[in-house]
């Protein structure tokens, strides 16, 4: 405990600006993570940065932020130029086997979870040795609006976590989460049921941004209540949707998004890419265990 002069304990002392040592801050830069004033907050897609970070330089602060060969995000992934890659690249192949599917269903009969498209019966899947479908399926969509709701989500959640993770994290986020999407809905729903769609990664991605948001301290109302209603949807018997995959999924981004924006520095990388093999890990036990029960 650290103690004022006089000897008498006191609260741990508010940071001051690197730029300013004068004005006291609770704000940090999104990429460097030094402590920032409201004259050197420039906004960014998520957070503030610093002006030395905004213009690509670590600046010669000491510590860590001086060890940086080049900017990093809250995540501690390299600052790229387009933010937004890797969403523009998800969201052009989702497009890509949608129009394909539509045009030719057999390919969906190689890429949903289980069974054929449409769903006839347990033909072929995952049971018979072919993994591959809890990746494929996550790319797989047949209607209009169910593909157009899950990439108007990805393309309004996935730009700020990218830009926020980077690229390599933001893809694993997104592919890890959309395989325990997959795998939970392998393991608790019907062998005879066919399951396609990106849901499961989508969820995760809300999953992230909540923990994000948190980390943060911004707002987190808007994200919770579409969730919210993302969910009435999801259990409503009306509707025609695999709630065991959003579930999946959207716990898998929790977890994921959390040691993505809270792993320590010195092990930051460790941690998080540790996580996700660990979620992968899950995958593989649920998915042993239902083809276990089914063979």
């Amino acid at each position: 405990m650290e103690q004022a002069a006089g000897g008498t304990p006191d609260a741990r002392s508010v940071p001051s600006c690197y730029r300013h040592p004068d004005r006291e801050t609770g704000v940090r830069c999104t990429r460097c993570e030094r402590p920032i004033c409201p004259e050197c907050m420039i906004s960014a897609s998520v957070g503030f940065q610093c002006p030395e970070c905004v213009r690509g330089g670590s600046g010669s602060a000491s510590g860590p932020a001086a060890s940086a060969s080049r900017p990093r995000t809250l995540a501690g992934g390299t600052v790229a130029a387009d933010p937004r890659l890797v969403t523009k690249v998800l969201l052009l192949i989702n497009l890509v086997v949608f129009f394909v599917g539509r045009s030719s269903e057999a390919l969906l009969d190689h890429m949903v979870l289980v069974g054929e498209w449409p769903p006839y019966g347990p033909t072929q899947g995952v049971a018979e040795g072919e993994w591959y479908r809890l990746l494929t399926s996550v790319f797989a969509h047949y209607e209009i609006w169910h593909i157009a709701f899950n990439m108007l989500s990805l393309w309004w959640l996935g730009g700020p976590l990218e830009a926020a993770l980077g690229r390599a994290r933001y893809l694993a986020l997104y592919l890890v989460s959309g395989l325990a999407g997959s795998a939970l809905a392998y393991l608790l729903t019907s062998p005879t049921t066919s399951m396609l769609g990106a849901s499961g990664a989508i969820f995760g991605l809300f999953g992230a941004t909540a923990v994000l948001l948190r980390r943060l301290r911004y707002d987190m109302r808007p994200v919770i209540a579409l969730l919210a209603i993302n969910m009435i949807f999801t259990f409503n018997p009306a509707f025609d949707i695999s709630w065991q995959a959003h579930i999946g999924g959207l716990v898998a981004g929790v977890v994921i998004g959390y040691a993505m924006v809270h792993a320590p520095r010195e092990r930051r990388a460790l941690v998080q890419y540790g996580t996700c093999a660990l979620v992968l890990l899950v995958v593989v036990g649920m998915t042993v265990l239902r083809t276990l029960q089914l063979t």
